[in-house]
């Protein structure tokens, strides 16, 4: 044998080895070398930031970018008390909303590759106030009353994980859809108090969908009927389920439905920005009716949609464990298949459709996906996944780069959006391979 020629063998085992070795990225903080970027062009970034707060375009902002597992950023800035001045703290703790669907996918997919359910099991199998669904066909405004047609099929699993069930979201929806949902008290989740998820859930199955199963993808209250599925399928409660089975294992200790107390002091304050352009903190929002100090509240109504706070990093080594494929620091949640399946395109030629614009990109399960087409408004490859929530959290990974961003900002306000125009790009030109 030529003693410069390797044996097929060796190759085969040491490209399985760096194969492993690339799926099981463990996060650590680096020089931005060592994840591909110039530390010259990240100090753009950096500088951009700064401005935002210096703009009042926000109170502050913390971000992370993560590359072949190094965290190459990892900044707050501005303030948590404009008044005080006291600065915002990287490791504080975000209410971050609408986050909270990318965790209760994963949990029903574990639950799936257990053998619990079917992706096209009807609703109705394990709650029993699905079946025989009806289809909103006309409405009254003046006494909110309004006739139905039959479904054409039952709502599945896969209905729920895709947004395609004809479900919709109560108060951030169409006339018709707040007005019958606030009739049975149906909620957004956030918050709530006094209700059982398992009440609600059966409540909501009696009532209309707003179009046909599989017809539309329309953002709804999907993701908390999987979260009472997920319960039914388990024998536990949401909040244990997720804490056993995804936050203990992952190392993921800063993340809540109910914070507790001695945390408390970290949970980030809310601000708004008012018509003069002046930046003040909330202790209310949605006209008074949600207390931002709901995360300290204690609730046992636990919103799949919509209930957790965290911070940037736990939530980082959880886009980590999916960008590996399924698996973080030797403990695998889900396949790689799997993983896969919820981040391609599962709602075929449907348009999303978000504030009535319809989106180049698709949908998976619980993310939404750069398409070929997408790809040429940003610089994000094709196949990138992501979403955020609704008090100005966001995410996406790039799998194509090796890479998951955060920005987190807890603010309402017109600037909000022009940081996460500028955010993109600052971060995109700062790499460097």
């Amino acid at each position: 044998m030529n003693r410069y020629v390797i044996p097929l063998f060796i190759l085969s085992a040491f490209i399985a080895c760096t194969n492993t070795a690339q799926t099981q990225s463990i996060l650590t903080v680096a020089d931005p070398a060592a994840g591909g970027f110039s530390a010259a062009r990240l100090a753009r970034l950096d500088s951009g930031m700064n401005d935002w707060v210096k703009k009042k375009w926000v109170n502050g902002s913390v971000a992370l970018i993560a590359r072949k597992g190094k965290i190459v950023f990892y900044k707050a800035y501005g303030y948590n008390d404009l008044d005080t001045k006291a600065p915002l703290d990287k490791n504080g703790i975000f209410r971050v909303a609408s986050q909270t669907k990318a965790i209760t996918t994963v949990a029903a997919m574990i639950l799936w590759e257990e053998g619990k359910f079917s992706l096209d099991d009807p609703v109705s199998k394990f709650i029993p106030s699905f079946a025989n669904e009806q289809v909103l066909n006309t409405f009254n405004a003046k006494d909110t009353t309004y006739t139905t047609i039959p479904a054409k099929r039952p709502v599945t699993i896969r209905d729920l994980l895709t947004h395609t069930s004809g479900i919709g979201y109560p108060a951030i929806g169409t006339a018709e859809e707040n007005a019958i949902y606030a009739k049975s008290a149906i909620t957004g989740g956030v918050g709530v108090k006094d209700q059982k998820l398992s009440d609600a859930m059966n409540r909501l199955g009696a009532l209309p969908l707003f179009f046909q199963p599989g017809e539309k993808w329309m953002y709804g209250l999907n993701a908390d009927v999987l979260g009472y599925l997920i319960e039914i399928w388990s024998g536990m409660t949401l909040e244990d389920f997720f804490a056993k089975r995804i936050f203990r294992p992952l190392g993921m200790k800063d993340t809540y439905f109910n914070l507790p107390a001695e945390k408390g002091s970290r949970l980030v304050n809310f601000f708004q920005e008012d018509s003069t352009g002046t930046i003040k903190k909330q202790e209310k929002t949605f006209g008074g009716l949600l207390d931002m100090k709901y995360p300290l509240q204690k609730t046992d109504y636990f919103s799949g949609g919509g209930g957790l706070s965290s911070t940037i990093y736990d939530y980082a080594v959880f886009l980590q464990m999916l960008l590996n494929g399924g698996t973080y620091n030797g403990v695998r949640l889900l396949s790689h298949n799997t993983v896969r399946m919820m981040t391609m395109n599962q709602i075929g030629d449907l348009f999303v459709n978000l504030s009535g614009v319809k989106s180049e990109n698709k949908f998976g399960f619980g993310f939404s996906i750069i398409t070929e087409n997408g790809s040429r408004l940003t610089p994000s490859e094709v196949g990138t996944y992501s979403w955020g929530g609704v008090f100005s959290t966001s995410y996406w990974v790039d799998p194509k780069e090796d890479m998951l961003v955060l920005i987190y900002r807890q603010m309402w306000g017109p600037h909000v959006a022009d940081t996460d125009k500028a955010f993109k790009p600052l971060v995109y030109q700062a790499i460097d391979d």
